[in-house]
């Protein structure tokens, strides 16, 4: 056993480096409050880093020791120019790893960017990449996959862009009303106030992408309309760029009755995760439906997210490879 310890241990690689000499400020930037953005590259590559001062010790696997160097290089280049959490050093980290995974595939990496008023998007995953594309090219995309793929958030950006270039004159946003295994009972206020809990989640990436004021003022233009499903039935939606989010908690007529509200010069895009339905048991999910009846039809697209390309907290990966590891043994 211990001649068997030994082989392992030697099996790691150390490397050491050195950045430019940084003012203490920006060190502290990079390195994180109690060095936590060192300990999320540590956690995430599984090697061990020491510092001293600008001078960077790795060990680890070799291809690993590789990848930790370039991040923290990377970390180090936008130490200088803004203040660094956990939520960008994670996505950075990210970026890498997919880079890494594409390049030992055989894949491009590839990448795409939205921009919106307040800020630049990019795609950090290939499969991020392929549902801008889709969504660019397509009368009509579907993004399937687990949460935190980027799906909602990636769909509000591409509608912005597409208002922005006056491709559409308006964004509608909607949502099934359906609540995630729990009653929420009577909800008081007008009907907006009812409605603002099933689509907060899109308020949130308009007023990242846009801000308050814009996304206030476009609203009471009309520019941007948020619905749930339930009032689309009857409705024509002309020149209009209309996102679908929580496809899967949609029945077979409402999803029916969805995509049918396409008029000329529309674009509609379809989201959802088929493991998360919350529909009674004895309701059959449209969206599941739907892949299923359209898949052979031109300018649909389909784009199919997996655990790779989660890009919020590094556990929320783990949590949906567990959930799929635990269903594949049952």
């Amino acid at each position: 056993m211990q001649e068997l310890l030994i082989e392992v241990k030697s099996l790691k690689t150390t490397k050491e480096f050195q950045i430019e000499s940084l003012e203490n400020s920006t060190l502290a930037n990079l390195l994180g409050v109690f060095d936590t953005h060192i300990r999320s590259i540590e956690s995430e590559l599984d090697i061990d880093i020491k510092t001293r001062g600008n001078v960077f010790v790795l060990q680890g696997e070799g291809t690993k020791i590789v990848i930790g160097e370039r991040i923290i290089k990377d970390l180090h280049t936008a130490a200088k120019n803004e203040d660094l959490d956990q939520e960008k050093v994670h996505l950075i980290i990210k970026k890498h790893l997919n880079e890494t995974h594409d390049q030992s595939s055989g894949a491009t990496v590839k990448e795409t960017i939205i921009n919106t008023p307040n800020k630049e998007i990019k795609t950090r995953t290939e499969n991020q990449f392929n549902y801008i594309n889709s969504i660019r090219n397509n009368d009509l995309s579907f993004g399937i996959g687990p949460a935190g793929t980027g799906k909602t958030y990636l769909a509000v950006a591409a509608a912005i862009e597409s208002l922005q270039k006056e491709e559409v004159k308006r964004i509608v946003l909607v949502r099934p009303a359906v609540e995630a295994g729990e009653n929420l009972g009577f909800l008081p206020g007008d009907l907006s106030q009812k409605v603002d809990p099933y689509l907060r989640p899109m308020y949130d990436a308009l007023y990242e992408m846009l801000g308050f004021d814009q996304v206030t003022n476009l609203i009471e233009r009309r520019a941007i309309e948020l619905a749930p499903l339930a009032f689309m039935r009857g409705r024509s939606l002309n020149e209009s760029f209309i996102i679908l989010d929580e496809a899967q908690n949609t029945t077979t007529e409402q999803m029916k009755m969805f995509l049918t509200r396409m008029g000329f010069g529309s674009k509609s895009v379809v989201n959802g995760d088929v493991t998360q339905i919350d529909l009674p048991p004895e309701k059959a999910s449209g969206l599941k439906h739907a892949l299923e009846v359209l898949s052979e039809i031109d300018n649909i697209s389909i784009i199919n997210f997996d655990h790779q390309d989660i890009v919020r907290h590094r556990i929320v990966q783990k949590i949906v490879e567990a959930y799929e590891k635990f269903k594949r043994s049952r």
